[in-house]
């Protein structure tokens, strides 16, 4: 198994004469790779799930097999995009690789926001990318994606899920929003969240002088 990391939670991987793509997002380099089959999307959000670069990938695979899950599926409708529907604990098989779903739901971000739809991928038995949350599949995970950076998380679950997970071995992902023209949720949630308990948020970066 060969596995580029496009950035953030974009992986391009090789198994066999599979070639997948997983979320295309826009936390990361558009991936004008070309020879790809299947294209993976755990969930909905634009870092995941970016319309513009899944159009792009398109043009230069035109032939590729998008799999989701229904809330996936109904915004690439939008767009007249076609996929392949696929259900927590299902398997396909695509030219002798198998391509299993786990998990259902996106983690907690808080309280105040809707709950969304998520799933994680193991590819070829051996490589699991959880999406969203720190599901943990049913079956042993040899690889493992795991998010390290994200408004749903602690990097204390990040290394208990890891442990609880035991996997041979472990490479970091959904770390785009480190960068900083990626800060959109530490800013926009705070801002959205606080205000209607009257609490004024100001942002502040590098050099930001505040005076009150």
């Amino acid at each position: 198994m060969r596995v580029t990391k496009v950035g953030h939670s974009c992986l391009f991987v090789e198994e066999g004469s599979l070639k997948l793509l997983v979320d295309p997002g826009n936390y990361n380099p558009t991936p004008l790779v070309e020879g790809v089959d299947v294209v993976l999307i755990t969930h909905e959000h634009d870092d995941h799930c970016y319309l513009p670069a899944l159009q792009e990938v398109l043009k230069k695979n035109p032939a590729a097999e998008i799999i989701t899950h229904e809330a996936v599926g109904k915004k690439l409708e939008t767009i007249g995009i076609k996929w392949t529907h696929i259900g927590d604990g299902e398997t396909l098989e695509r030219r002798g690789v198998k391509i299993s779903s786990y998990g259902t739901t996106h983690a907690r971000i808080h309280p105040d926001l809707p709950v969304f739809a998520n799933t994680g991928f193991l590819i070829a038995d051996r490589l699991f990318y959880p999406g969203d949350s720190f599901y943990v599949p049913p079956v042993p995970v040899e690889i493992l994606a795991l998010p390290v950076a994200a408004p749903w998380m602690r990097i204390e679950e990040c290394i208990e899920y890891a442990k609880v997970m035991k996997p041979k071995i472990v490479f970091p992902v959904h770390d785009g929003m480190l960068k900083p023209e990626c800060r959109g949720s530490s800013r926009m949630l705070p801002e959205k969240l606080l205000a209607s308990h009257g609490i004024k948020f100001e942002d502040a970066v590098e050099g930001t002088v505040l005076e009150w």
